[in-house]
């Protein structure tokens, strides 16, 4: 009967498990469902090119018209005239030999004015004097100019051939620095003749001048293929993407649908009415697989019996949480303010956490990334935003890894100093994945917002924790220690009036937590269990051998069934006081389940010399048996510390009995039956238990008295 009951119960339990993991995760799927609707659904119409549209039709998402954008960058491009490169090795060549036809008629010149003064009568004639200038010109000089051109630099005046030459060279300077391409020869020729043509000079000197000018004018500009290029890849970038913003209107009532109104409806994806129930579908496929995932891990919890509705709430809030945070920046999010850097997103890792682990943590945050590429992608049907994704999910991460130990609220703060070190790294893997998108300012503004997203992180957590811990009744680390605090108000309340339970109390937490790490359970929690698991005692504190401090024991006057009420009602006693003073109800637990059914000997065997048909069930604690590892541990943890130190000399061999003995005791007993703990679990906690008490009552040296040191003497 027994057996069927039980196992009526466990499918009760198992039914009821389920029910509570489905509507959690309903709740969850409607909700991410709706909320991601408008990313992957938008309303269609159905218009024809040329036609009027009925109503005024505005684009359901920002997003950038490639056709306009590729049409303005060729224009662009196009507009971009070629680069060259000017070559003033060749600008100084072509000078230099214009200066040289120059140079040399004026030295052939003085020679002549020398022989004049020397009344040297070998006078050269004008052909000899050509001859002779031909013969120090250099060779490409002489074929390009006629022997009357040379002539008429010979005999005209050294103030035409100055002026003549400044002329030209001036003319040859802007020229030639401008750049001369093989097309504009021509044209800045005659540019040059231009010039000459009104100085004040007489032609035939003009006419060898212009000549001068078409020998030393070439080309000295040429086509740089790389500047050009760079040229147009400029124009090109300055060239702003054409964007149809989300809300800017496409068509006007009245308006004709024109070509390039009827693209644009199509781009944003107002026509494709076929197309559209997929994207439903979609999202209905990646719900579920949501809501396997977060299923898979609550049965988890429940099998670790690491979850109840608390928790269950907890996580539905959270998520609800994290997805209205995201959905909401997601309205002002843009292409080019990507405003998902300024979401808190480790706040949700964290909070899970510290609430239940930092495997369902990790697996909510893998989930929600996923949710955060949907949520962010501009509402582009069919589309991921990656870069908000791998953000939500590196911030969440650091949330997990850089919050340790929660030993006091600074440590929340301290890991939003990891978290914002992460968002940092993150903005700069986008800068780098994408080197030409962001400028300088944006950089820092986007970091501004990583640095925000990270402290409004840690401080929400900080915020929204006590809601948790108080509102759902959720037992975190952080609450843990503040039980912990010996002024807590209960613990001063067994301090002043049950000293000897006190240190018991304290005795027994520091095994049960040693023990408790041993097999992987929540030492923390063991430790303030156990802390407060004898409250009751404070009732009556003089009934219980710890507190009698030498006096006379009560029981001694008492009937049997008298003491055994007495000592049997201190569990529930302390359950009561607990419930009245509101501390979580796995601590109660503890309290209520700490002893078990089990039976007190003492006093039955007691009665039952008094009166042999005593009941044993009357000398029992009416439980229930311990339901978790903790509470198992504290049941062996409590019986041990008292008869540990009820031994006069407490050696190794004598305390690994009575831990083997008890341990034994309460398998036999059926006290461990409740609780998952294994057969190999109690042999670790046998080994933590003895070590931990061998090293409360390690053996000391004796030393002797004055007086045997006298004697010895």
């Amino acid at each position: 009967m027994k057996k069927y009951l039980r196992r009526l119960t466990q499918m009760s339990l198992l039914k009821e498990k389920w029910v509570q993991i489905g509507i959690s995760i309903v709740i969850l799927g409607v909700f991410f469902f709706f909320v991601s609707l408008s990313n992957v659904y938008t309303e269609t119409y159905n218009i024809e090119r040329f036609g009027t549209a009925k109503e005024t039709i505005r684009s359901p998402l920002s997003i950038e018209n490639k056709k306009e954008t590729e049409r303005q960058i060729r224009d662009a491009v196009q507009a971009v005239e070629d680069r060259y490169n000017v070559s003033g090795e060749i600008t100084d060549e072509r000078i230099g030999f214009v200066n040289e036809i120059f140079e040399a008629v004026d030295k052939m010149e003085e020679a002549e004015t020398d022989n004049d003064e020397k009344e040297d009568n070998s006078d050269l004639s004008d052909k000899e004097k050509v001859q002779n200038l031909k013969q120090i010109l250099t060779p490409e000089i002489t074929q390009a100019l006629t022997d009357e051109e040379l002539m008429e630099l010979i005999q005209s005046s050294d103030h035409d051939r100055s002026l003549g030459k400044e002329l030209v060279t001036t003319s040859l300077y802007d020229v030639m620095n401008a750049g001369v391409t093989s097309e504009s020869i021509q044209a800045d020729l005659q540019d040059i003749r231009q010039n000459l043509r009104y100085s004040s000079l007489d032609n035939p000197l003009k006419n060898t001048l212009v000549s001068i000018s078409e020998f030393a004018v070439v080309q000295n500009s040429f086509y740089d293929a790389e500047k050009t290029v760079e040229a147009q890849k400029q124009a090109s970038s300055n060239v702003e993407p054409v964007m149809i913003r989300a809300g800017e209107v496409i068509v006007t009532e009245g308006q004709t649908i024109t070509n390039e109104i009827y693209e644009e409806l199509q781009l944003v994806g107002l026509l494709n009415n076929d197309r559209n129930i997929y994207p439903l579908i979609g999202l209905g496929i990646l719900v579920t697989l949501i809501g396997g995932v977060i299923a898979y891990e609550m049965n988890i919890l429940y099998k670790k019996r690491e979850m109840d509705t608390g928790k269950l709430l907890s996580i539905i809030a959270i998520s609800i949480i994290m997805a209205g945070l995201m959905k909401l920046a997601s309205f002002f999010t843009t292409s080019a303010n990507p405003l998902f850097f300024i979401v808190p997103a480790a706040m949700g890792a964290m909070l899970l956490k510290i609430l239940l682990n930092d495997r369902f943590a990790v697996a909510m945050a893998g989930l929600y990334a996923v949710l955060a590429g949907i949520l962010f992608n501009s509402e582009i049907p069919g589309a991921l935003n990656m870069e908000a994704g791998i953000y939500i999910l590196f911030s969440q991460l650091a949330g997990v890894v850089f919050l340790g130990n929660v030993k006091d609220r600074m440590a929340i703060l301290k890991a939003g100093l990891g978290i914002t070190s992460v968002h940092l790294l993150s903005v700069l893997l986008f800068l780098f994945f994408s080197f030409e998108k962001y400028t300088v300012t944006e950089i820092f503004m986007h970091s501004g917002a990583g640095v925000i997203a990270a402290f409004m992180s840690s401080v929400l957590t900080i915020g929204l924790l006590p809601f948790f811990e108080t509102g759902l009744g959720i037992l975190s680390d952080t609450k843990l220690l503040t039980l912990s605090n010996p002024n807590h108000p209960l613990l001063r309340k067994i301090l002043t009036e049950a000293p000897g339970t006190y240190h018991h109390s304290v005795m027994v937490a520091n095994i049960s937590e040693s023990a408790c790490e041993a097999v992987g359970a929540n030492g923390l929690l063991a430790r303030v269990a156990a802390y407060y698991h004898d409250l009751g005692k404070t009732i009556r504190p003089h009934y219980f051998i710890e507190n009698q401090m030498g006096s006379k024991n009560p029981h001694d006057m008492l009937h049997p069934n008298e003491s055994a009420d007495i000592i049997i009602n201190h569990p529930y006693d302390g359950a009561g006081l607990l419930k009245r003073h509101k501390l979580p109800k796995e601590i109660v637990d503890v309290a209520e389940q700490h002893h078990g059914t089990t039976l007190l000997k003492y006093f039955y065997y007691k009665a039952k010399e008094q009166n042999k048909y005593t009941k044993e069930k009357d000398f029992r604690y009416p439980g229930p048996k311990p339901q978790t590892k903790e509470a198992a541990i504290i049941c062996i943890c409590d019986s041990v510390e008292a008869a540990v130190r009820s031994l006069k000399e407490p050696t190794t061999d004598k305390i690994e009995e009575i831990v083997q003995s008890i341990i034994d005791d309460r398998l036999m007993d059926g006290q461990l039956s409740d609780c998952p703990l294994t057969f190999n679990e109690l042999d670790k906690i046998k080994v933590a238990v003895c070590e931990t008490l061998n090293g409360i009552f390690h053996s000391r040296i004796q030393y002797p008295d004055n007086r045997e040191v006298k004697e010895a003497n």
